[in-house]
């Protein structure tokens, strides 16, 4: 079984998306929006009812010292909405104050 969800990816945006019920995570390039839904509802045991996904482009970087040209930074980003009052624990990063 190949790894679908690589990490949640948590920044000053996403926690805003937390309020409208909608969480983001890193998932593999070549995942399928069911194969995201069914990872997301079995690790975490909610309703999914919406996924959007996206590709950020890769920069092309020069290594001088072998010559030679890569990709770098390529990611794909899945963002899932939830059912109204469910929520995932990783996401709640109230402060304590």
């Amino acid at each position: 079984m190949k790894k679908i969800l690589i990490k949640p990816h948590i920044t000053e945006k996403t926690i805003e998306l937390t309020k409208q019920n909608k969480y983001t995570f890193q998932v593999s390039k070549a995942s399928r929006k069911p194969e995201i839904k069914q990872a997301v509802e079995s690790t975490f045991g909610v309703k999914v009812l919406n996924i959007k996904t996206t590709t950020n482009a890769s920069e092309v970087k020069r290594n001088y010292k072998y010559q030679a040209n890569y990709k770098k930074g390529e990611i794909k980003k899945a963002i899932v909405k939830l059912k109204k009052g469910q929520k995932i624990e990783l996401f709640d990063l109230e402060e304590s104050k």
